[in-house]
């Protein structure tokens, strides 16, 4: 097993034994607003030193970044380790049992290795640059889906940056006319794993940030799927708007997205 993946995976479970026990004793979480609609727990916080604390003791000199902390520099700048360490904090709050652990990491600019870990359903999503993803240890691959028509979609609303929410309304009115229906779970992290493993036909976002995506990335390219941003470009962990889906898709979702885009997505 590739060294940077057994201590990603030693990291992740280590974190989400730490959330499914806090998850069952709901009087301990302390919750409280970061930003609009935006919620940080003591759990988010401690989830995130466990991570920390496994990388360190196995990579002392890798740069870390992660949601809660910022970016936490090594001496060695080429490794980052990009962490959100309770992906649905929100869901975690309401007792809403769908939620992650996403860890990526990216060796020059390039990501090398993505894991996602669900603790409540024990599912552990990974993946490594040019050798594929798994599902615990079931290899995934995209379902060679060739039209939007019929096709589930998931979606997250831009609850962090409401101007976009007529933008986001407007793009769902335009894929509705074709697709079956939409999910929106909360979790980014897992809606991209779930196109990897086609339990759903596509995923696309408004304003993610590195650590919401990057894991779930990687895990959907090793799966055979593709990711863009909304321009069809490769700008999404910079920008945020991101699309997967396998092929033919994906560029179906475009089609539907591209008209709708302001000046400022354009230019993104």
């Amino acid at each position: 097993m590739n060294p940077m993946l057994n201590i990603a995976i030693r990291a992740a479970r280590k974190a989400g034994n730490l959330i499914a026990k806090s998850y069952e004793r709901r009087d301990d979480i302390q919750a409280s607003l970061k930003s609009t609609n935006d919620y940080v727990t003591n759990i988010d916080k401690a989830s995130e030193e466990a991570i920390i604390e496994v990388i360190r003791n196995s990579y002392p000199d890798h740069t870390i970044i992660t949601e809660e902390s910022g970016a936490l520099e090594g001496k060695n700048t080429d490794v980052q380790w990009i962490i959100d360490p309770l992906d649905g904090t929100t869901n975690f709050v309401k007792g809403f049992p769908h939620f992650s652990v996403s860890i990526a990491i990216r060796v020059k600019g390039r990501t090398e290795v993505g894991v996602v870990y669900d603790p409540i359903r024990n599912e552990l999503f990974t993946a490594v640059r040019g050798e594929g993803a798994k599902l615990n240890d079931i290899r995934l691959r995209v379902d060679a889906k060739r039209e939007l028509k019929g096709a589930i979609l998931a979606t997250g609303f831009p609850f962090k940056q409401v101007r976009h929410m007529p933008v986001q309304m407007n793009i769902m009115s335009d894929l509705i006319e074709t697709c079956a229906d939409f999910r929106r779970t909360g979790s980014a992290a897992l809606d991209l794993c779930y196109v990897a493993s086609s339990r759903i036909d596509g995923f696309f976002e408004i304003g993610l940030k590195p650590w919401d995506c990057a894991a779930g990335d990687l895990v959907v390219r090793e799966a055979g799927g593709l990711i863009s941003d909304f321009t069809g470009g490769h700008n999404y962990l910079t920008s945020g708007h991101i699309v997967a889906a396998p092929t033919r898709v994906l560029k179906d979702i475009l089609n539907k997205i591209q008209p709708h885009l302001p000046k400022e997505f354009q230019n993104n």
